[in-house]
């Protein structure tokens, strides 16, 4: 009644974050429907992509454009608190008052809560019942299960095995854990390899689990009645049409000890500066409380955070029994570097590249890489005085000439000229050269849990110098350089080579139908890369992929060839080599076609009539008047595959071990992969520049006249 007059009195409406979709965004719309009808507010629910949710609240929030309410992860508050991303008030207490201990317990980060929790999620087991009867109740009840379902195109099992998050129940299961209570990191603990040695056997020695397994593999097997077991979480259910049951994961036998998944919390947070702080916390304490949390349940199928709020759906059930086991999600920030390095020795163990001992140990230096603390602070003195220096000097060069009377009457008679550029330098200015001033500021600065801290050029030397890893090591700048070279010219050959062979052969008056296999031939250039790319990485699938099915006709075997692309470097690197030709050639086609036809036939002709072979016509003759419209092409074209991020970055990932990593993608892993150091990777970024300046410099000199 209180809410309801306070209401009438004065209706604001709150604003209110979250990536919820489907079911789950329609219950937060009812339920903030019956808050707002019972107190006369409103409620601005606005929907994010999840992937740009954490990127969106770190960016708007501290600067005073953020929402009242963010609902989120849990695993979000160590990160947020230092942000100035979520609000200093306390949470009520009675906020909090009937709510599940272990829901509340995951959003305690340096001695307080930080939110409300409002559902939770983790793996289970779901099974087939059409196939099987009773869910095992320890891992050798489901290996015995899972053989007998496994064979002629049947797989038992199928999970994302080689992800930390769906390896973890088994890290725990054996007593092992990301991150220590006292915020040590020991990923080469007895517990640890015992854990890789279960992932390994269960997901590659026994043969009951697909290889390469991704989600949409998963969901495409079961839903096809391909597999009798799936390790997921509530979200696998989406699209699946088939009969499915569901039951808490099995005691791991070798460990006599239930497997425990990460349990996920999505909480509602006040956020920092927002402008309605006491009406948000209401409106959490109603989503989150009985009758909120009973929409949440019956409309989204959440398993929601309330103790009495219960349901008679299979699946919730399950996941409440799940929870009682389940481990909470650490909220560390260093969390994602953690799982990058567990990552790492997961995918080494897995392919059998090195032993769980090894791999464990190597995921204990990599991860004291990634977690180092960030440089000592440098005396920006010295800088500041250099920019002074640097600024003074340029204004003196560019005000130098202005002396002379005739350059400044030249300047005076072409003022109406210059107004005309006008919209285009202020379109360059904010386009182009200050955001690559702010990039070249930020490289001089390292970033740590929020805070900025100005460190000069020390990020440049620990690249150029390789400090972090040795030279010879994938992760160092100067295998990286070497790969991306490589990576470079060997593309480069191909797109020539291919275009300007295609290029001759259309040109033939004797190839019927010539326009349309041009036309057929710049399809692949016109698709967007990142289609492609996706389409190649499929094809490329150790299993289902069409190349190994192709190899496996040519080769008379009786199924797929056993050729796991992304296992050694130079099949991963033949693998984005071939996705990247697919793309470029048509370019190289396109710009030789053009060329051509500027040059007269009659000059072939008459070398012919001279004796002259195919080749040494092409070469005397076609080749000499080709190069000048090619050669401009050829730069531009090493320019854009020297930066082609999207085929390395979803073709082969950089896989094995970042071996393929090219400069650009590696920068990319250091912004968003490994602890977000944006400054380190800004460094990386400001000596791309570099390098490139100095290629265009070459180039042009090359070429005798400014093409970059």
């Amino acid at each position: 009644m209180i809410w309801l007059l306070a209401g009438a009195a004065h209706a604001d409406e709150i604003a209110v974050w979250h990536s919820w979709r489907g079911d789950e965004e329609r219950a937060l719309r009812e339920a903030s429907d019956a808050w707002a009808a019972r107190t006369g507010h409103t409620v601005d629910l606005v929907a994010i992509p999840f992937g740009a949710f954490d990127a969106k609240a770190e960016t708007s929030i501290p600067r005073g454009n953020g929402p009242d309410v963010l609902i989120a992860s849990h695993g979000s508050v160590g990160k947020w608190s230092t942000m100035d991303v979520l609000s200093d008030r306390p949470v009520p207490a009675e906020s909090l008052d009937g709510l599940i201990p272990t829901t509340v317990g995951a959003l305690a980060w340096d001695g307080r809560v930080w939110g409300v929790p409002l559902a939770y999620k983790s793996l289970v087991l779901f099974y087939d019942p059409t196939k099987i009867a009773e869910p095992p109740a320890t891992t050798d009840d489901l290996v015995a299960a899972a053989k007998a379902h496994t064979g002629g195109g049947e797989w038992g099992l199928a999970y994302q095995a080689a992800e930390p998050y769906f390896h973890a129940p088994w890290m725990h299961a054996f007593g092992a854990v990301a991150i220590e209570a006292d915020g040590a990191i020991h990923l080469d603990t007895d517990a640890h390899v015992r854990a890789l040695a279960f992932s390994r056997r269960l997901a590659l020695d026994e043969g009951i689990v697909p290889r390469q397994p991704t989600a949409q593999l998963v969901g495409r097997l079961y839903e096809e009645g391909h597999v009798a077991f799936v390790i997921s979480g509530p979200w696998f259910l989406a699209d699946v049409t088939r009969p499915v049951a569901a039951a808490p994961l099995p005691v791991v036998s070798e460990a006599g000890a239930p497997a425990r998944p990460y349990l996920t919390v999505d909480a509602a947070f006040v956020a920092a500066q927002a402008p309605h702080a006491a009406l948000a916390e209401e409106w959490i304490a109603f989503v989150a409380g009985p009758e909120g949390a009973a929409i949440r349940q019956s409309v989204g199928h959440q398993a929601v955070s309330h103790a009495a709020v219960v349901s008679d759906d299979p699946l919730l059930r399950v996941l409440a029994a799940q929870a009682e086991t389940a481990v909470p999600m650490p909220a560390d920030p260093r969390v994602g570097a953690v799982w990058e390095a567990m990552a790492r020795s997961l995918r080494r163990t897995l392919r059998g590249a090195a032993s769980p001992e090894k791999a464990a140990v190597e995921a204990q230096a990599y991860a004291k890489i990634l977690d180092r603390p960030r440089p000592e602070p440098a005396d920006p003195r010295p800088y500041v005085a250099l920019a002074v220096l640097g600024g003074l000097a340029g204004a003196f060069a560019a005000v130098r000439p202005l002396r002379d009377p005739a350059v400044r009457k030249r300047l005076s008679a072409h003022a109406a000229d210059y107004l005309w550029v006008l919209p285009a330098a202020l379109a360059m200015t904010v386009l182009v050269v200050l955001p690559f001033v702010t990039g070249a500021t930020v490289s001089l600065f390292a970033h740590w849990r929020g805070e900025w801290t100005f460190v000069g050029l020390r990020h440049f030397v620990d690249i150029l110098l390789s400090r972090d890893f040795p030279i010879t090591s994938p992760m160092s700048f100067g295998f990286t350089l070497a790969v991306t070279v490589l990576w470079t010219v060997t593309n480069v050959a191909l797109h020539v080579g291919i275009g300007i062979a295609l290029a001759l052969l259309l040109r033939e008056p004797w190839i019927r139908l010539r326009g349309v296999w041009r036309a057929l031939l710049i399809i692949p250039w016109a698709v967007p890369n990142y289609i492609t790319a996706l389409v190649w990485k499929g094809m490329f699938h150790a299993q289902y992929g069409a190349i190994n099915a192709i190899l496996g006709k040519v080769l008379g075997l009786d199924g797929p060839a056993d050729l796991d692309w992304f296992a050694s470097f130079s099949t991963a690197f033949a693998a984005n080599l071939a996705t990247n030709t697919w793309l470029g050639f048509p370019f190289m086609m396109v710009v030789t076609l053009g060329a051509l036809q500027s040059i007269p036939r009659d000059l072939e002709e008459a070398a012919e009539v001279d004796g002259a072979g195919w080749w040494l016509r092409f070469r005397h003759v076609t080749w000499p008047l080709l190069k000048p419209a090619l050669l401009p092409a050829v730069i531009l074209g090493s320019v854009w595959t020297f930066n082609l991020f999207n085929v390395v970055y979803l073709v082969s990932a950089g896989e094995p071990d970042g071996s393929t990593e090219i400069l650009i993608s590696e920068a990319y892993r250091w912004a968003f992969s490994r602890g977000h150091r944006y400054g380190y990777a800004s460094a990386y970024a400001v000596i791309i520049f570099g390098v490139l300046l100095v290629y265009a410099r070459g180039a042009n000199r090359f070429a005798g006249r400014r093409i970059l």
